[in-house]
């Protein structure tokens, strides 16, 4: 369905939110029965499979061996296998709503990483924003030392922050290096790329064994649904709606996953102080800087 009038437009832009958003608690249901490699290995295993179909009919136009192949490795590592696995191991001690909090910094990392590594200067406003931004993660990480979560390593917090990094390397360079390629071959290539790997370690490490136990059935189900619609589903629709809005319009989703997040965890019976608020708050006030400077210059 085209996404090519506002109101599509909007249902969309929710619609992705709700599903991003909701990739947290379904995390969470399956690291009751799972562990965190299993998870993020199933979680790539399931969404490659979706997304089979569209790389086998493009594979004549797989770039084998050149600068290209390479920046699709990299978009398979720092932004689907690193992000996955770091993402499951904090949850094992983290709430998924802190987490879902801490993803918001992705346009920060994004604006960091273009400067250091791709030479993509950001504007004065920018940097002001990124620093805000910091600050909130900062506040957000020191107040989850406050609410039972006393004696968790900073490491689980800091694990959040390494994927959203991996996502600022994984758009810088689709950005840099992918500009041309289209964005359903980018994605398809990439988990194909992963596919092999992640079926080797599913084997490797006993996943179809635990798997098949029925209490595990029903946590198998939340991870198929985070792996079909939270990552392929999700991705084509985010392209979708790139194709037919524009990426500001897109990117304004980044408001809205952490908020949906948090009503999960919330609904969860997690517990979330004062701290949170203040640290979420700025990160968004950053990430809204941010956006607001690259909007102007649309």
């Amino acid at each position: 369905m085209k996404i090519d009038t506002p109101s599509r437009q909007y249902i969309a832009l929710i619609l992705l939110a709700l599903i991003w958003g909701s990739s947290f608690i379904l995390m969470k249901r399956g690291l009751e029965s799972f562990s965190a490699i299993q998870v993020a290995e199933y979680r790539l295993f399931i969404s490659a499979i979706a997304l089979f179909p569209f790389a086998f009919k493009q594979i004549n136009k797989f770039p084998f061996w050149n600068k290209k192949m390479l920046a699709i490795s990299f978009v398979a590592f720092f932004g689907n296998l690193l992000p996955a696995i770091l993402f499951a191991t904090a949850q094992t001690k983290l709430q998924s709503g802190i987490v879902g909090m801490l993803n918001s910094l992705v346009p920060v990392f994004t604006i960091v990483i273009g400067a250091v590594f791709f030479s993509i200067l950001p504007k004065q406003k920018q940097v002001v924003g990124v620093f805000i931004g910091l600050i909130g993660a900062v506040v957000l990480i020191f107040g989850s030392t406050q609410i039972g979560l006393i004696g968790v390593p900073i490491s689980y917090s800091l694990m959040v922050v390494a994927a959203t990094i991996g996502y600022g390397i994984s758009v810088n360079t689709i950005k840099s290096w992918l500009q041309n390629m289209p964005a359903i071959q980018i994605t398809s290539f990439a988990f194909f790329m992963l596919l092999p790997f992640m079926t080797i370690g599913l084997i490797a490490n006993g996943f179809f064994q635990t798997a098949s136990i029925p209490e595990n059935h029903l946590n198998l189900v939340y991870l198929t649904i985070l792996g079909v619609l939270g990552t392929a589903g999700a991705l084509l629709l985010f392209n979708q709606l790139i194709k037919y809005t524009s990426a500001v319009f897109a990117s304004s989703v980044t408001y809205m996953i952490p908020v949906v997040a948090t009503l999960w965890g919330l609904f969860d019976g997690e517990e979330l102080n004062l701290f949170h608020g203040i640290g979420f708050g700025l990160i968004l006030f950053g990430v809204y800087i941010i956006n607001a400077v690259r909007k102007r210059k649309n």
